[in-house]
């Protein structure tokens, strides 16, 4: 698993109360097989996690939102909590970063409540997805089709339910990381190649 992501960038998307160990769990396991992984945030210098009941630790900014570029990036994570994914589907420039890695067809990989960015953006309509119990009428009234399992990947799009799939959704994170861009933005890129 050391190099398997060797030269791939990956955008972690985060405000203030994401689930700390659905940032810090993925993104070891990116680094370990080889990624380059930004903390992405609206916050200028330091975001803040949330540990189940309480406040957590404080991490740095490698890219503040306004800078960031989704073409800079092979992938996207959007860990969850209740509070970040509330504040980034609120924010106009998170959601647009979201929607470029979407209509980009990269890989995204999102837990907990990371998907109701995911559904800001629109991009879970007609596709398979989980995530935390609550999050389920939301899924389904923005077109998904949620399911109770413990990680599911429809073409490039990875989602968990809570911290106890993590291991499951790092391994299905890193395989769909590595293959790159998925459906028909993949398939112009290897006719493209092919010519």
């Amino acid at each position: 698993m050391a190099n398997e992501l060797r030269n791939k960038r990956v955008a972690a998307l985060v405000d203030n109360g994401f689930e700390q160990v659905e940032l810090t769990e993925p993104k070891k396991a990116l680094e370990t097989a080889g990624a380059t992984v930004d903390i992405v945030s609206p916050q200028p210098d330091k975001v803040k996690g949330w540990q189940h009941t309480k406040w957590g630790d404080e991490f740095g900014v490698d890219r503040k939102l306004d800078a960031a570029r989704a073409d800079e990036y092979d992938a996207l994570l959007l860990p969850g909590g209740v509070m970040n994914p509330d504040h980034l589907r609120m924010n106009p420039a998170a959601v647009k970063f979201v929607k470029a890695f979407a209509d980009a067809a990269k890989p995204i990989a999102a837990i907990c409540h990371g998907p109701w960015t995911l559904i800001e953006a629109g991009a879970v309509r007609g596709r398979k997805v989980t995530s935390w119990p609550s999050l389920q009428t939301d899924l389904r009234n923005a077109g998904a089709q949620w399911v109770d399992q413990e990680c599911v990947t429809d073409n490039g799009l990875v989602t968990s339910r809570k911290p106890d799939d993590i291991p499951a959704f790092n391994k299905k994170m890193i395989e769909e990381f590595a293959e790159g861009r998925h459906g028909q933005a993949r398939q112009r890129d290897v006719a493209s190649t092919t010519r």
